[in-house]
């Protein structure tokens, strides 16, 4: 393929990229107003917002592996046809079940958008040089994306109605289908096998069971049902994972974690997306509930955190250009356990928000070898015709560390408000409307303890990530990457001098001039 129209079409990969992500947490400001308008109860808004990430967590693995059997421009061109038309859908939506249902669909056509971008570009660029670049574009705008999509839907929001979050995706996946078809290739691979319609269920719903009761232990109240839900997704797990083993051509190659640098890199994107989104959940909650900021504003302040990961994925390909990929996770990952460290400084003063900024921005700028470094080398341990694969369980990494942070780190935030406050209010807001209902003084004490609490559950928050990114600092060094073997299983020699090769030959080349040409598979 052609150099100039590799970079055209990685040009237009973006945009699914960006659309996915900022659909993720564009809703955020939005949901208040849709929600009054749709009359939307408490669990109906739940619903809402999470519907369309457990879907696209939950068929990721399987829309992976589907673009390796039916062609990966294929199945991205069909995702971006439904993605658009649900869109105009969802903002035309006269009731909250209709809304949902349309989420939940979104975020089956969201599944399809992820992996195929990540897994075309593995094969639009055979260069390292060029492909390490491409990698680092991919993870900038996927995070990018996500830090943005509460801003885009702050500016929206002042002049139109909350319909206008979705349409936002539309201009975006029109020109996907029209551009695409010319400037992508089309990759399949040739042993792809027959469908797995039983491993596909059992993957959904191991993954959605496991999500469900991840999201609702922190949420209160009787914990039954979230840990029965755990139980019995992980049951599922077992019984999808003694099937995959028995097949000749599995939907998931579960011997790709026998390759100790691919399960290395799992291990550190969970548990890194584990740390950063417990940051950010308690970062944000911070800046409205302790510094009383509006929504719109903490969602501008909290921009930094995504635009730094951005910036380090950026930077990655030229420091692996001085230093082993390894490495340059490691220390970016050391960076970030400094970044966490300044939040145990800050206080619940209006005078700590730089700090505050600079720690989140100083963590999220040591992620970004890791996410575009990390993922290179995931992408490196297989053959082409199992990049899908690959990418969908990169992905799903994310995904899983993302909702770990929300309940873990977010459970361990609330016990820690709760020891301090004695039983009170259980969040500074109902502080705040408890503190109406009771004489100044005694109130603004009452406010006092909340927001004194809540920056202690920050505190500790803080630590945590930082032990988190110190450990996989370690891990990183620890482990010898592989490369992406001719064909055979993934893995085979690792630790027989595929590290050498990948720190010493693709490592060094990177972020040097670009390549002439790169080479793509026909399908």
């Amino acid at each position: 393929m052609r150099a100039d129209r590799a970079r055209l079409g990685l040009a237009l990969l973006m945009l699914p990229t960006l659309v996915v992500a900022m659909d993720m947490t564009a809703l955020l400001l939005a949901l208040p107003r849709l929600s009054a308008d749709l009359g939307a109860s408490a669990v109906e808004q739940l619903w809402i917002s999470d519907g369309y990430g457990l879907m696209v967590a939950g068929l990721v693995i399987t829309m992976g592996t589907l673009g390796d059997r039916i062609g990966r421009r294929r199945l991205l061109l069909i995702g971006a046809a439904a993605f658009a038309v649900l869109s105009v859908v969802a903002a035309l939506a006269v009731d909250p079940l209709m809304l949902i249902v349309v989420r939940a669909l979104l975020g089956v056509a969201g599944a399809t958008l992820a992996p195929s971008t990540l897994a075309l570009i593995t094969n639009m660029f055979r260069d390292d040089r060029e492909r390490g670049r491409a990698v680092a574009v991919w993870a900038t705008c996927q995070f990018a994306g996500g830090a943005l999509g509460p801003v885009l839907a702050g500016l929206l929001l002042r002049s139109f109605w909350w319909g206008s979050v979705f349409l936002a995706a539309v201009p975006a996946m029109a020109l996907l289908l029209a551009a695409g078809p010319f400037l992508l290739p089309e990759f399949r691979g040739g042993a792809a096998g027959r469908p797995d319609p039983a491993g596909v269920g059992l993957s959904l719903a191991a993954v959605l069971l496991v999500l469900y009761g991840v999201k609702q232990l922190p949420v209160g109240g009787a914990t039954g049902v979230p840990v029965a839900a755990l139980l019995l997704g992980a049951g599922v797990g077992y019984l999808f994972v003694r099937r995959q083993r028995g097949l000749e051509q599995p939907l998931l190659d579960l011997g790709l974690l026998r390759n100790r640098p691919f399960a290395a890199v799992l291990v550190s994107l969970v548990l890194a997306g584990t740390a950063m989104a417990g940051t950010g959940l308690l970062v944000t909650q911070y800046l409205q509930s302790v510094l009383g900021r509006s929504p719109f504003a903490s969602a501008v302040l909290f921009a930094p955190m995504g635009l730094a990961v951005a910036a380090g994925t950026l930077a990655a390909p030229r420091l692996v250009g001085r230093v082993r990929p390894t490495t340059a996770i490691a220390g970016g990952l050391a960076l970030s356990a400094l970044g966490a460290l300044l939040l145990v400084a800050v206080d619940g003063n209006a005078g700590s928000l730089p700090l505050v900024m600079t720690g989140i921005a100083v963590l999220a700028l040591g992620t970004g070898p890791l996410f575009a470094l990390g993922t290179g080398l995931v992408l490196d341990s297989v053959p082409p015709e199992r990049a899908g694969s690959a990418a969908a369980m990169s992905e799903t990494g994310n995904y899983f560390g993302g909702s770990l942070g929300f309940a873990v780190l977010g459970t361990v935030a609330a016990a820690v408000y709760r020891d301090r406050t004695g039983g009170g209010p259980d969040s500074p807001a109902a502080a705040v409307e408890a503190a109406r209902h009771l004489p100044a003084e005694q109130g603004a004490a009452l406010l006092r303890g909340a927001r004194s609490a809540f920056t202690a559950g920050l505190h500790v928050n803080g630590l945590i990530a930082a032990a988190l990114f110190a450990g996989l600092a370690l891990l990183a060094l620890a482990v010898r990457p592989t490369v992406r073997p001719a064909g055979g299983v993934a893995g085979e020699k690792v630790g027989e001098g595929a590290g050498e090769k990948v720190g010493e030959g693709a490592g060094e080349k990177v972020g040097e001039g670009a390549g002439e040409t790169a080479s793509t598979r026909p399908g």
